[in-house]
């Protein structure tokens, strides 16, 4: 195990209905359309003809009245073609989202937390306010203690690598493991330090809304993703 000054650039690599219906009626009186308020708005402005055609002379209608559910229906017609809109939208923007996360499939990303998944190795990051003497413990899902070492940490961003091995030596098998840092100042003082994990997404669920990514078997939304690790590149 070790930790790093600088942020880790592995090279990882990752495996990287519409429906549709249709009805249609047996007698005119149904359509393929929606029956709607336009529909429904028409049928109001015949009756209202009627009305008008067949009213009393003596005693004829408000024509106030008229005018006032004329301005009532306009209204709640233009609401509805609204909310027809407002779906539209939603739907581009759920569109939007997958294609965001999309992206990030086989890349590698840090997101916040302490919890990794291990194979072959598990990479965190620590973050610190100031120098720190630091003691990090690794535990596995059941919460018996894999690892404990005490590191100094520079201020700023660093990084632990785990290559799975106890404090004894022996090698621990793949799974979940959590990590924890508690740093202390020159006074003795508890520092905070915050953890990151890092991971390759090796997956998305587009099914979920918002989409879902998987990181070492553990589910994120992309406004969890904190930073993208690029691996490096040498040059000759």
């Amino acid at each position: 195990m070790s930790v790093d000054a600088t942020m880790p650039t592995p090279v990882v690599s990752a495996p990287g209905t519409n429906s549709s219906g249709s009805s249609t009626g047996s007698n005119n009186t149904s359509s393929t359309s929606t029956q709607g308020i336009a529909d429904n708005f028409q049928t109001f402005l015949t009756l209202l003809t009627t009305q008008l055609q067949n009213q009393n002379p003596l005693d004829p209608l408000d024509t106030n009245q008229f005018t006032q559910q004329l301005v009532q229906f306009a209204g709640v017609e233009q609401q509805l073609k609204s909310n027809e809109q407002l779906k539209s939208l939603i739907e581009i923007e759920k569109s939007a989202q997958s294609t965001q996360a999309l992206v990030y499939v086989g890349n590698t990303v840090a997101v916040d937390g302490s919890k990794a998944q291990f194979d072959k190795s598990a990479t965190w990051n620590l973050n610190a306010p100031q120098d720190t003497s630091a003691t990090i413990n690794i535990t596995s899902a059941n919460g018996t203690v894999a690892y404990s070492g005490n590191f100094s940490l520079k201020q700023g961003n660093s990084s632990f690598v785990w290559d799975g091995k106890g404090n004894d030596g022996t090698q621990w098998p793949p799974g979940s493991y959590t990590l924890t840092a508690t740093g202390k100042d020159s006074k003795g003082n508890d520092i905070a330090i915050s953890t990151e994990v890092q991971g390759v997404v090796d997956s998305v669920d587009l099914t979920a809304s918002p989409p879902l990514l998987s990181i070492g078997g553990q589910t994120y939304t992309t406004d969890k993703i904190k930073r993208v690790v690029r691996p490096s590149t040498s040059s000759s």
